[in-house]
């Protein structure tokens, strides 16, 4: 995977943790809010980073999608708890190809970045995996890695060949 191919992966599943963090912090128990408010402001500027990394390499910011199907119905708090820990799992994937695809100070972020998921996610689960990022590594044989549609657990492309993701 080239290495713009690669931000603008990261760009677009940011796009997308951005909405399903507005869905989490609307849904979360008003004891998790402002775990959650920190998330969305940590994506927000990981996305705005990330824009500015595309135009370093060249490219040109995809942009967000005006909505994102979510994985699965978030009609209340409990919901919302696992909703936020898919979007940071399915992110510290994404994050885990941009390593792979980086060196220098743009790995070292993406790698930082992988790790802030796998923190985040260990949070809103209350339990970690191995390998963050690489559920084939880290899974047990009781609990198999969900299909994300996409080797990375990258949110998948639309339909519409925009390159835009319309799920998360």
């Amino acid at each position: 995977m080239k290495q713009l191919d690669a931000v603008q992966a990261a760009l677009r599943a940011e796009h997308a943790t951005v909405y399903g963090y507005g869905v989490v912090g609307g849904r979360v128990d008003e004891d998790r809010k402002q775990e959650a408010r920190e998330a969305y402001d940590a994506h927000r500027a990981r996305r705005d980073a990330l824009r500015r990394a595309v135009r370093d390499l060249g490219g040109e910011p995809e942009p967000a999608a005006a909505a994102y199907a979510l994985p699965f119905a978030v009609p209340d708090g409990a919901a919302a708890v696992r909703l936020a820990a898919e979007l940071e799992d399915r992110l510290a994937g994404v994050y885990a190809d941009l390593v792979r695809a980086s060196e220098g100070t743009r790995r070292r972020d993406a790698a930082g970045a992988l790790r802030e998921a796998a923190i985040r996610s260990t949070r809103w689960k209350g339990s970690g995996v191995a390998f963050p990022g690489l559920p084939e590594l880290g899974a047990s044989e009781a609990a198999p890695p969900a299909p994300s549609g996409s080797p990375s657990g990258a949110p998948s492309a639309s339909p519409s060949g925009t390159g835009a993701p319309d799920t998360l």
